[in-house]
Order: structure tokens, then sequence, then C-alpha cells
């Protein structure tokens, strides 16, 4: 302990009160770390909390760029195609294998049915996977769109994404729903018994008004008891740690909830309706058709053949991180959730599919990465033909991974095909055979190059379109 009171006999030679007198203060000593300020701009010192990397993966985690951080993860994150591989390459006897219970057996053994496919098939799995790729779709975000691009008042702008949040706050009802009651569950787990009780029996009656459909009341229960409660909890026992971060998390999702009512739908809607540029093609939409397009649009609308497959995924993927799966299937999920999760991250200007299939007695497991913009840059705002860029990821069951780069500009088709070892003695003939294929869907083949892989090529090589994300501001919240 330190001698704050001097009680300790004095050490002879040795006198404490001149220890720290002599020490020079410059202030221009860059070494010198200034405490941050935000009010202010202070000089420049030597206090850092970036941690370097070249994006190779061999530094840690950035902490001054949340840009640079996603591109970090991009690199190091697994394939898809390498964590499906893991969970289905042994096919039906994976199912009975040794730390798997009945029930992920069940769910495997659904998934393994819903990979074999035939043409008809793989071509319904694929609109499916198209139409559930994004929420904004159709003829009224379309009008959107085209409105927004050629807004010249920033007003309508804003009141257009206004809407827009509105709606993905309105279609994401039931997953706010199941947040909120996982909330308040973590929360009363985590308080003591005294405080718990009174919290589950909230929770119960939320939970009733959430099946009965009656959102104010869920609303109001929300904002005057549950989380007046739970502040009241926080605040009288400083408990700092878990609740204080589901509280938070509580407000957030509250807030999403009120912000995806009906009512404030239709009232960003009018809103819209009010503008002269939209008054004409939104006036004719009354209220009752705009909740039944936007119903029928929205997630848990009439597109459970479309989700089928992810949601039997979410449920295999659900059952083995509760302990049902060996370490080996948990681990595979695992990737193949952190791929996904960054795959879809809010940074990533391109579209990504995922197409896991049965097909000829072969497993074949397929991302597909889209960008239907990526012309060149002496072709921007030149007028010229637009140009799309597919990457597809393939691999085959038996041969290995195949990596094919396409890009179209009109009827112009370029293809790159990287093979491996197993298939590098055909290229010839595979070359020949994607010819012939473009020729008989009236596309011109201006390029196809077959070559033996040396690498599995990355994201960002085939869209550098991912950095100009750098040209903008960097913060870290």
């Amino acid at each position: 302990m330190p001698d704050l009171l001097g009680a300790t006999n004095p050490v002879p030679g040795y006198d404490k009160t001149t220890v720290n007198r002599n020490i020079t203060v410059s202030p221009d000593n860059t070494q010198i770390q200034n405490v941050p300020d935000p009010s202010k701009v202070v000089r420049a010192d030597g206090r850092t909390e970036q941690q370097d990397s070249n994006l190779q993966g061999d530094g840690g985690i950035r902490y001054d760029s949340n840009f640079q951080t996603f591109l970090q993860r991009l690199r190091e994150t697994p394939s898809l195609a390498e964590s499906l591989s893991l969970i289905f390459s042994g096919r039906e006897g994976i199912v009975v294998s040794s730390g798997l219970s009945a029930g992920i057996a069940e769910e495997m053994g659904r998934l393994l049915e819903m990979m074999r496919m035939d043409e008809s098939q793989l071509l319904d799995f694929l609109q499916g996977q198209f139409k559930t790729g994004t929420r904004f779709g159709g003829a009224l975000f379309a009008l959107l769109r085209s409105a927004y691009a050629r807004a010249a008042s920033e007003g309508v702008r804003t009141d257009i994404l206004q809407f827009l949040k509105a709606y993905v706050d309105f279609d994401s009802t039931k997953h706010i729903e199941g947040n909120l009651l996982r909330d308040l569950q973590s929360m009363a787990d985590a308080m003591p018994s005294s405080w718990a009780e009174k919290l589950r029996d909230l929770t119960a009656q939320l939970q009733n008004g959430i099946a009965a459909g009656n959102r104010q009341g869920n609303l109001q229960l929300l904002q005057r008891e549950i989380f007046p409660y739970m502040s009241s909890y926080v605040e009288r026992t400083h408990d700092m740690g878990t609740p204080r971060a589901l509280l938070t998390m509580l407000a957030l999702n509250v807030a999403r909830y009120e912000n995806g009512s009906e009512e404030k739908l239709l009232e960003g809607f009018h809103q819209l309706s009010g503008y002269g540029t939209l008054k004409g093609q939104l006036g004719g939409i009354d209220d009752q058709s705009l909740l039944l397009l936007l119903r029928s649009r929205g997630s848990g609308g009439d597109a459970s053949k479309a989700i089928e497959f992810s949601n039997q995924l979410a449920s295999a993927a659900a059952r083995a991180f509760r302990g049902e799966g060996s370490a080996e299937v948990q681990q595979a999920f695992q990737n193949l959730l952190a791929a996904m999760l960054v795959n879809e991250s809010v940074y990533m200007p391109i579209s990504h599919y995922l197409l896991p299939m049965e097909w000829n007695g072969r497993m074949l497991f397929s991302e597909l990465w889209v960008d239907p913009n990526a012309e060149d840059e002496q072709n921007r705002g030149g007028g010229g033909k637009n140009t799309m860029r597919f990457l597809f990821k393939m691999d085959v069951q038996g041969l290995g991974l195949f990596d094919v780069i396409l890009s179209a500009q009109g009827t112009d088709v370029d293809i790159q095909i990287a093979c491996p070892d197993a298939a590098a003695p055909f290229t010839k003939q595979i070359g020949e055979a994607v010819s012939q294929i473009l020729t008989r869907n009236d596309l011109k083949p201006a390029r196809v190059a077959v070559r033996r892989m040396d690498r599995p090529v990355t994201l960002t090589e085939v869209f550098p379109k991912i950095f100009e994300g750098k040209n903008s501001i960097n913060v870290k919240i």
C-alpha cells in the first residue's frame, strides 16, 4: 500500500517531497499525451488510438475507422462456401455422427432435401433469392428512387429517407417484438430475484399484448411501466454492467417499435404526397392500398417458398448454438453466420447471394456477387453502356473451388475462369463450352479466359468500388 500519510520511518538520504520537483515541463514536447477534449482542437502529441494494419489480416482491429475495420474483417472472414462444405460435406452421414442430437439431425435432413434440385427448381430458387434480397423492390420504391435522384430540395430527400426508415421498422415488427421480449428476459435473469419477479410479470403482459396485436397498448406499457422500472433499478443499484447495456438496447428497440407503427408510416407517406413532384404519382394511392402493398412486399408476406431455405438454415444454427450439435458443427455455423453478417454490412455497395445445391449427384456451394453499376472509370459520366460485373465462387464436390469473373456490357461478355488442379487439363474444353453457351443465349463472347487457379481471388480485387468508402469521412462511434 502506498505511504500516503508519511507514517513510516523516513529513509536516510531520500526526501519524497522533492522527487517530482525537478521534472521540467515543456509545452512543445510531443511525447506528452494530451487529455482528449472534443470541445477544442489540441496540439499534436504522442497519443494514438490507431492500430496499423495493411488489411491482410496480420494486424489488430482498427480503432480509427469503421470502414477500414469492415474491409479487414471482410478479408479475414471465411467464405460461405467453405463453411457450408463443412456442414454438408458428409451429406446424410453427418446427421447421425457423434455429437448431433435428434432435433438438429432433423433440421439438417430438411436442409439436405431442399438442396436437391433440377434446372427448373434452380431457377425458382435463384429468383426467390433475388426477390427477397432487398426490401426496396417494386414500382413504388423504383418511383421513390427516381424521385430521390431528381430532387433538387434537401427536404424532399430527407422525407423520402424518413419514409423508408419507417417502412423498414414497420416491416421488422416481428423481429423488434422478439428483441423486446429477449431483452426483458435477459434483464430479469441479470437482476436479483426481488427485482426480477415484477419485471417478469410486466414481460408476460407485454407478450400477451403482442399476441393480441395491441401495438399502442404495448408502447404505453413499455414507456410508462417497464422502461421506468428498469431505469430505477440501474439508478438505485448502480449496476453498470449487463442491465445498463440491455436498458440501452431496450430504448433503441422501443424507438423503432414506435416509429414502425401504421400511423407513422402513413404520416410519412402523406408528407411525400404533398410534394408537387410526387403528388400526381402517389396521390391516387389510398391508405389501405398502401398498407396492403407494403405488407405483400414485406418479409412477412407471401414469400415463404423464397425464404424457406434461410429459415431452415437459421433454425439449424439455433439448435447447434444451443448445444445440440458437436463442436465442429457449432464452429462451422459460427463461421457461416459471421460471413453472412459481414457480407450484408451497410458498407457493402454490391449484392450477395448464396446458392447451395445438389446437382447431378454432386454437392455444389456457390456464392454470387453482383455489381449492377460497375462502369469503368473512363465510361463514368460519358453516356456509355452500363457495365455489370459478377463474381461466382463455386466449390464443387470432388473437383474443388472455381472462381468465375463475368463482366457484361450490352451483349458483350468477358469471362475469366480460374479452375482447380483437377480441372486444369480441360481448360480448352471449358472455354469452348462457355463460348457456346453464350452464343446460344444471343450473347457475344468478347473474351473467354480459362486458367489454373493460383490462389482464390478476393472480393476487393474484383470490385474495387468497395474502396470508394475511403473518399468519405471515417469515424469510429
